[in-house]
C-alpha cells in the first residue's frame, strides 16, 4: 500500500510523463507564452530596412503594399516619418494611424 505521500509522487511522476498540467502550472505556462508572444509584437519594423515580407507583418499591409512600400523607398529615399507612408499608393492615414506605434525609421 502507497502512503500518501509516496502516492502524489506518483501522480506527479505520471503527471509529467504524461505531459498533463497540473493547477495552476497551466496558467503559469500560458502567461508565460503570452507575454513572449506579445514582445515579438511590440518591436517596431524599421519601414528603411525591412524587405517587403516583413512588411506584410504590418496590419494593413498586404504583399502588393509591401512591394509598393520598397519600390517607393528605393525610388524616393527613406522614410522619416510615418505621414510619410502617405506617398506609397493605397496607403492613406487611416492606414498610417493604425501604422505609427508599430514602425520605426
Amino acid at each position: 500500500m502507497l502512503t500518501p505521500i509516496k502516492g502524489l509522487t506518483v501522480s506527479l511522476g505520471l503527471a509529467l510523463l504524461l505531459g498533463v498540467s497540473l493547477p495552476g502550472q497551466a496558467q503559469e505556462q500560458s502567461e508565460t507564452s503570452s507575454s513572449s508572444d506579445n514582445s515579438a509584437q511590440l518591436a517596431p519594423i524599421n519601414i528603411n530596412s525591412a524587405d517587403a515580407a516583413m512588411l506584410t507583418e504590418l496590419p494593413g499591409i498586404g504583399e502588393v503594399k509591401a512591394a509598393s512600400i520598397v519600390d517607393n523607398r528605393e525610388a524616393n529615399g527613406p522614410f522619416t516619418s510615418a505621414s510619410e507612408l502617405t506617398r506609397v499608393s493605397g496607403i492613406g492615414e487611416a492606414t498610417v494611424e493604425g501604422l505609427e506605434d508599430q514602425v520605426s525609421f
